[in-house]
Parts: structure tokens; sequence; C-alpha cells
């Protein structure tokens, strides 16, 4: 469905040094570590960076590592690189050691700017690329510092984008590279450039209209797309300002950030939300006028549980990492224009943003559905990646034309908005019927009592040579037997090809979960095969 509304092409670098030139006197960024910026703070920071990373970095050297927290610090580090023309490459610190150097392995990496602290403490070794973060501070001359704060507070923004050579950045060129999180598969490459993220910048704030009054909460990292635009970028080059905290898990920090810093806006992921629904004070977030889950479906027990306890309803948005990476949101009814159409549909994804383009095709990829019909999603926009880092065999798989291809299953209705029925991956083919993995799950987490959208049972397949494939469920510890649950499903009409055996339950001690608030399908496939592949029962 075509988009008309499209804006010129946003340069992000200039935009910084505009948003935070006018925030000057009031704060632009915070942090748990106690750090408090004003736009003016935060710009001399920046600059200071800059020059120390001109002279410790190769010339020739464009992408760098980045393996730090969503921090002040963090913030800094990627805004230096961006001005000065580098590719800032931030890598997942929740992930294993031999996936960590694959990556810095495919970007070619030189250098990792992280700390020795952060380093031990996530258990991860970068060996001699390490750029030690607090070091390079240590490198810092009077000179820097003084000149750093005259361009920052008095230096007139035009000949300020002419020293730095901002005016040579395109449209095109390249901003970062974000691995995906390897949830189905060995993490590629993301080459995303300044227009990817600069028009999500734009639609972000279309969509939400976006002001000096509003403070984000920065619980996502920025290895992940959907840290990286809403959290980093979004308040880099505009007016709200950020309260980071690097562990979105941990419910009571969070809720203190919140409340001493009057947040407005919180993204995040509904296996987070879940965790502040149980363990985070009623009134820390009492003043949150926005709330976002994605990255995976937001069920409604999850979205009543929240709203019925912090009085402000989260709603479900859609991206991916390849599309820089939102697609379509629900915009919350505080954000909505009086007079305009309503922009939220409960159990949907919402619409296309600004820009973007979305059409279902057969599931084979052939051929346009009618509206109503399921099929794969497509999408079209100024969002869509430049390709797979070194894998042009990979992005022509994805890309046709323009469109990308996302591998979900999702219908359009006739309003234009978006809903998703499945992924591929979470499909089987069982006696040669397309079965839901999701609809399965939700049935059993119903069945074993499961409250406020908490995750008690997943499902998962492993191959079997008389159907194709045979459902496997992992669920956490339950006194329910699996004949029991079994009986429960039939009960509730579920039909009996999608009914696991009683011998494909398999009991596990917690979640596998990434460091994006994902399940780790990967890792539950492999948990299939290492106790199901066989036939044995767990």
């Amino acid at each position: 469905m075509p988009d008309s509304r499209v804006e010129s092409p946003m340069v992000l670098q200039r935009r910084l040094l505009r948003a935070c030139r006018s925030a000057s006197g009031r704060m632009k960024v915070a942090d748990s570590l106690g750090t408090r910026l004003t736009g003016r703070e935060l710009l001399t920071r920046i600059l200071a960076a800059r020059s120390v990373l001109e002279r410790v970095l190769d010339r020739d050297e464009t992408m760098v590592g980045v393996l730090l927290p969503p921090t002040a610090g963090g913030m800094v580090v990627n805004a230096a690189l961006a001005l000065s023309g580098r590719v800032a490459v931030n890598l997942n610190y929740t992930t294993s050691q031999s996936i960590l150097d694959t990556c810095i392995a495919k970007a070619g990496l030189r250098h990792v700017i992280s700390s020795p602290a952060f380093l031990t403490r996530v258990k991860l070794d970068v060996g001699e690329r390490l750029l030690d973060a607090g070091g390079l501070r240590t490198q810092l001359t009077a000179f820097d510092k003084i000149a750093a704060f005259v361009h920052a507070t008095l230096t007139p923004l035009p000949w300020l984008d002419r020293m730095l050579g901002l005016e040579a950045i395109r449209p095109e060129d390249v901003l970062t590279v974000i691995f995906t999180s390897g949830s189905t598969g060995d993490p590629k490459g993301v080459v995303l450039t300044v227009e990817n993220v600069g028009s999500q910048v734009r639609a972000i704030d279309n969509m939400l209209h976006l002001s000096t009054s509003d403070v984000a909460l920065g619980v996502l990292p920025f290895f992940h797309s959907y840290g990286y635009t809403t959290t980093l970028w979004t308040p880099l080059t505009l007016d709200p300002s950020v309260v980071f905290h690097a562990d979105p898990r941990d419910a009571q920090t969070v809720g203190r950030l919140a409340r001493e810093h009057h947040a407005t806006i919180l993204m995040a992921t509904p296996t987070f939300l879940r965790i502040y629904i149980r363990r985070t004070p009623a009134e820390d977030f009492s003043t949150l006028e926005v709330v976002f889950g994605a990255a995976e479906k937001l069920t409604r027990d999850v979205a009543d549980a929240f709203e019925k306890r912090f009085g402000v309803r989260p709603w479900e948005a859609y991206g991916a990492t390849e599309l820089a990476p939102l697609v379509a949101a629900n915009v919350p009814p505080s954000r909505q224009v009086p007079g305009r159409p309503v922009d939220s549909r409960e159990g949907t994804v919402g619409k296309p943003i600004l820009g973007c383009r979305a059409r279902i095709s057969g599931r084979e990829g052939t051929g346009e559905v009618p509206v109503g019909e399921e099929g794969l999603l497509w999408i079209s926009g100024p969002n869509v990646m430049q390709g797979y880092l070194d894998r042009p065999d990979l992005t022509a798989k994805v890309v046709q034309d323009g469109w990308y291809c996302t591998g979900d299953i999702a219908k359009i209705d006739a309003d234009g908005f978006i809903t998703i029925t499945g992924r591929e991956s979470r499909f089987s083919k069982i006696g040669g019927e397309m079965v839901p993995h999701i609809a399965i799950e939700e049935a059993i987490n119903q069945e074993l009592g499961a409250a406020d959208g908490e995750m008690l049972a997943v499902i998962t397949a492993v191959a079997d040579a008389r159907k194709g494939e045979r459902l496997v469920v992992f669920h956490l510890p339950t006194p329910r037997q699996a004949q029991d649950v079994c009986r429960g499903l039939a009960e509730r009409g579920l039909p009996n090809l999608w009914i696991p055996s009683p011998d494909s339950f398999a009991e596990i001690e917690e979640m596998p979960v990434l460091g994006t608030g994902k399940l780790d399908l990967r890792r539950l496939a492999l948990l299939a095969q290492e106790r199901f592949a066989s036939g044995d029962q767990a």
C-alpha cells in the first residue's frame, strides 16, 4: 500500500549538532552511572572524543567496533565516530565468544572500543584490538577540551559543518553495521546508511510529535537496531532527552530512573514489559505516555496487565534489523492528532510508517494477494538496508527491486493496518499442513495458568520421517502432566494435528533469551535436536 508522505533526506550528523546546540542549557542525556549532561556538555564531549579518535585510529580505518552498554559514554563514542565519517559496529556483549569473534572477523575490525572491567563482567575478550574507553579519555589534551568547548558553544553551525567535513556526507553513506541477533541462524552484518536511519528518525517524529518535554528511557542495547535507532539517534538528533541503564531486566533501577527523570517514553520488548509488571513499583511509571512492545509479539494479556498496573497501555510496533528497524507502529492515543483517522488498532502492528510501503505476496513470493488475505510480507522504502556485509548473494535473496522480504506471514486490511500472523521459521509443515507455533504456544501457556503474559512454555520442532516435522514443547517446571495438557488443548478446540504428543514435552530451568529480549529460537532448535531428533524423550 503506497504512502506518498515523503520528506527530503536527513543527514543525521548535521542534525546532531543542531539538536545539541538547541538543548545547550537543558539536560540531554543521563545514565544510571550518575552522568548528567546538557546539550552543550554532550556536544563538547562528542567533539573532544572525535579529536582523540582521529589521532588514535588509522586514517583508512573505516569500521570501528564498539562493545559498550547503553550509557552516556556509549552515545558519545557512537556520535564521535559518526562525526569523523567512520562506521560504528556495535557488538553484542550477550553472545558467545565464538560468535563475537565471527562478527569481528566479518567486519574486519582492527579496534574495538570497550573497557577491561566491562569485558570481564560479560566474560568476553577482544585481544589486542581493545581500545580502552577510559584510556582514551586520558589522552585528551587541554587544547582538545578548550577547542571542543568553543566549537560546541560559539562556532557558527555552518562553519562547524565545514570544519568537520559534514557537508561531504551523503545520505547513501554507511552509518553502521548491525549484526542480526542470530536467533534463527548465524549472524549477518546488516549495512545501514545515514538515510536508512535518518528516515526512521523522521518517521518517529512524524508519528509521536516529540518535544523538549519528552524523556526516553534507554534500556535497549545499541547492538540491536531497535535501541540504536530509537534511543541513540532519535534523542541525539531531535528534541527529547534520554536516560540510559545498561540492564533492561533491572526493573527497580529502570523504575527509579523513570521516576526521577519523569520519563514519558519507553521502548521495550514484551519480555521486558513482563518483568516490569512483576517488579517495578506502579508509581515509578506514572509519567509514561508512550510505551511500545516490539521485537516479538505483544499479546493482549501483557498489554492489559501493564495498563492495569501503570495506567498506560503499551502498543505493538514491528520491524526488522534489515529495515533499520521500524516498519509499522500503532500510534498511542496520547499522540493521536485530533481530526485525523485513528492510527492504532488492537491486535495489529499498526500502519506503515512515513515513506514505507507494504504488500503481501503468496507464500512462494509470487503474485500479490487480495486485501485481507495472508501471505509473505514485503516492505519498500528509504529504510531498506544497503545489503548484507560482503554477501551480495544473501542480499539478492531477500531484496528484489527495492522490496525486502521479511519472511513473516501477515495480512493487510482495507485501512492499511498490518497483522502479523506468523513467521516462516515459526511454522511446521506436518502432514502437508502449515501448523503455527505461536498459536499453540499461547494455548499451552493458558493451560499452564500463565499470568500477565508470562512465558511458561515454547514450541519448536524437529524433523520427522513420517509426518515431515514433529512439534516439541519446552516448558518451565510445572506440576501439570503432559497428557493432561494435551487433553486441555483438545478441549480448547485445537486441531489434532496442532496438539503435540505427550512424549514431546521437556522441562527446562529457564527460557533461553537473547540480549535483545527475544526468544533464542536457534538455541531452542539445538536443544530439540539434542533431546528429540533420535526420538528420545528428555
